[in-house]
């Protein structure tokens, strides 16, 4: 099997709920030697097994001063570590950034929160769908008349705390490699969806974004970037906003080029009108058959299931078994997830007490000895 990309990297994982184990699950995808630090005697939340079954699991009490020193054997020998729990948490179990890093100055400590670290909602509880309602998200989605939908929790807990969990882990870790000192990262949800936000906020300085929803070019208002109801009860999305693509889009639907003009909004009522009647004169994947013949932009909206059948994911393997394959790729082919599994501290231990399998840690760097718990 050729190289992953992260090969060698040795991370600890605190159980976590939400972007924690998707974060580390990015991560052993492409190749992390990962450790997740599980509760002694409680089983995984039911259907979390697909999602976490790729790294070697170690059950501690951590409110045992025993389990608590096997721990920090294992932060001693880690690059990084990522928890999800409130502030404070950490510090209570005898594992917060002090002590951690006290073991192990090179240490990369990421701590996930929706909050952040500081500001006064830091101690508060909250989900996706509150981190994403004070940065102004959730406010752009959805029609104008009625409250915002949930957006699943892509936008928060994976786009804001997962992707920006791996972005921080990995950058203090290139600088960890420079420097010999490690840091304490803090991914707040609120900060990294904020910064997901920038380009819209950048229209909004510049007056190119109105900040009401269903008003603006990209959240609905605009009837060739939106999607539509087909006649089987399915939907197609049409994302046409090149006047090119906004031709090819009005031919599929057998309409004259002449019969709107794109930008001009005193038309669009009308153009909404008609592409709904037209799309809903045929069955979606009647309307999908059309256009993946031409650059129109029009894409049929999938379920999950459907999506897994999908000819285009099938060719690019988007989908490896019961989950998405690894992403990004590095090379032509996606990375095979490996099988992890429950292990004993000790083998943990003795595994992370010799050099990684590729030599990319400083040559000063120590193992640790092992200990039982």
């Amino acid at each position: 099997m050729s190289a992953k990309p992260l090969d060698g990297l040795r991370l600890i994982e605190l159980d976590a709920m939400g972007p924690v184990p998707l974060a580390a699950k990015i991560l052993a995808d492409l190749g992390a030697d990962i450790v997740r630090i599980a509760r002694a005697g409680v089983s995984d939340r039911p259907g979390s097994a697909d999602l976490m079954a790729n790294r070697s699991v170690v059950r501690l009490d951590l409110k045992s001063e025993r389990a608590r020193g096997t721990a920090l054997d294992l932060i001693a020998a880690a690059d990084g570590l990522l928890e999800g729990f409130r502030p404070g948490v950490m510090e209570k179990l005898g594992l917060g950034p002090q002590s951690c890093l006290a073991a192990n100055s090179r240490l990369v400590y990421v701590r996930v929160t929706g909050w952040g670290q500081s500001g006064p909602l830091a101690p508060r509880a909250g989900h996706d769908l509150n981190y994403i309602a004070v940065t102004g998200v959730l406010h752009a989605i959805g029609a104008a008349n009625a409250p915002p939908p949930p957006p699943l929790n892509l936008i928060g807990d994976y786009g804001g705390g997962a992707a920006f969990a791996v972005i921080g882990i990995l950058a203090g870790i290139l600088r960890a490699r420079e420097t010999g000192q490690g840091q304490v990262v803090d991914a707040a949800m609120v900060d990294g969806v904020a910064a997901l936000s920038s380009a819209i906020h950048a229209m909004l300085n510049g007056g190119q974004w109105r900040d009401q929803p269903a008003s603006n070019m990209l959240d609905g208002a605009a009837p060739f970037y939106r999607c539509y109801a087909c006649a089987d009860g399915k939907h197609v999305a049409v994302a046409a906003l090149e006047p090119e693509f906004f031709a090819l889009l009005l031919d599929g639907l057998g309409l004259e080029r002449t019969r709107f003009v794109q930008r001009d909004r005193s038309g669009w009522a009308e153009m909404e009108r008609v592409f709904a009647e037209t799309f809903a004169r045929r069955p979606r994947d009647a309307w999908a058959t059309v256009f993946e013949k031409i650059d129109a932009c029009v894409a049929p909206v999938l379920s999950f299931s459907e999506a897994r059948a999908y000819p285009h994911n099938i060719a690019r393997e988007i989908y490896a078994g019961r989950l998405p394959a690894a992403a990004p790729r590095f090379g032509n082919a996606p990375f095979a997830a490996e099988a992890g599994g429950e292990i004993e501290a000790v083998e943990a231990l003795a595994r992370w007490s010799r050099p990684p399998h590729r030599d990319i840690a400083p040559a000063n760097a120590s193992p640790i000895a092992t200990s039982d718990d």
